[in-house]
């Protein structure tokens, strides 16, 4: 069974930010600020659909994906362009793959006991987050 993300979650660590942002062609003053963030999640489960709000004193993003469909929509945390993603279940992991302007880009989520894990990564770069259950 899949596991349950609901709940609100509190960065604890972020490893290769800039690696990660560089990849996606981010400014250097956009770079600068995210890497300061300490961004709140607040995940929404309901069965195989998914809110996941993110909220930092920069910007509140709001994200729904739904299991196994397609979702093409402009890229809303850094980029302006379109592109389109899936995102399945990998065992008890949520595995995004995105396509677009970039390659081997996505992400995965994943629990261990009380903390979340999320992996971004684009063009070799990952950057790797660790969420503490609030």
């Amino acid at each position: 069974m899949p596991s349950n993300f609901s709940g609100t979650w509190n960065l604890l660590s972020s490893d290769n930010v800039e690696g990660y942002m560089r990849a996606l062609d981010i400014d250097f003053a956009t770079r600068k600020i995210a890497k300061m963030l300490k961004p709140q999640k607040v995940i929404e489960q309901n069965g195989d659909s998914f809110t996941i709000q993110t909220f930092s004193f920069a910007r509140s993003l709001t994200s729904s994906l739904v299991i196994s469909e397609y979702a093409a929509r402009a890229n809303q945390y850094f980029l302006p362009s379109l592109m389109q993603s899936l995102v399945t279940w990998d065992n008890d992991r949520l595995t995004c793959v995105q396509k677009g302007e970039k390659k081997n880009r996505g992400w995965t989520h994943w629990i261990e006991g009380d903390q979340l894990h999320l992996e971004l990564f684009c063009e070799g770069q990952v950057c790797k987050q660790t969420f503490q259950r609030a």
